[in-house]
């Protein structure tokens, strides 16, 4: 697995535990980066082959846990164990793994589309219970029109259907 920026070294580190040992590490006795350790967010990890195709994607839109090293590590284990869409990656595949780390700010409602950039920032829409997320600038998503079908779909909402919508920004890191 590639990785260079500490919180990127920090999923990969959480990933090769539970994959290669069946463990979970330890923020403080693992060595977490400081700054994961006194912070909270929502965090999202996102696998990808060399090729750049998805391997894997799980995350939280607000944070869960006492701390953004927990919320890194649990989402970066669920994404390469637990996402639906792929077989959990295995011991062989490790190598062949590029991780992104994406920390996101507090949503914030949008009451216009003009408020929107699918470059700058990303999407969560809501009905009910229903909710769907995308990340902002993501290959293939260049309008805001698109961004929000996507989100819409993922949530099983209609485009028909009343829906509100709310922006987040993200820190990347490859």
């Amino acid at each position: 697995m590639k990785g260079h920026h500490p919180f990127v070294k920090w999923a990969i580190k959480s990933i090769e535990s539970y994959i290669l040992d069946r463990r979970m590490v330890d923020p403080i006795k693992d060595g977490a980066p400081e700054e994961l350790l006194n912070r909270r967010a929502g965090a999202f990890v996102s696998l990808h082959l060399l090729d750049g195709s998805l391997r894997g994607c799980i995350g939280t839109f607000m944070p869960t846990r006492s701390n953004l090293a927990l919320e890194i590590r649990d989402n970066a284990i669920a994404a390469a164990t637990q996402d639906p869409r792929f077989e959990p990656v295995t011991a062989e595949e490790l190598d062949d793994i590029e991780v992104t780390v994406d920390i996101l700010s507090e949503p914030e409602k949008v009451t216009d589309t003009s408020q929107l950039d699918p470059k700058k920032y990303g999407v969560i829409v809501v009905s009910g219970y229903r909710r769907g997320l995308l990340l902002p600038d993501l290959p293939g998503v260049d309008s805001v029109e698109e961004q929000l079908r996507i989100a819409l779909r993922k949530a099983g909402i209609s485009e028909r259907e009343r829906f509100d919508v709310y922006r987040f920004t993200v820190e990347r890191y490859h």
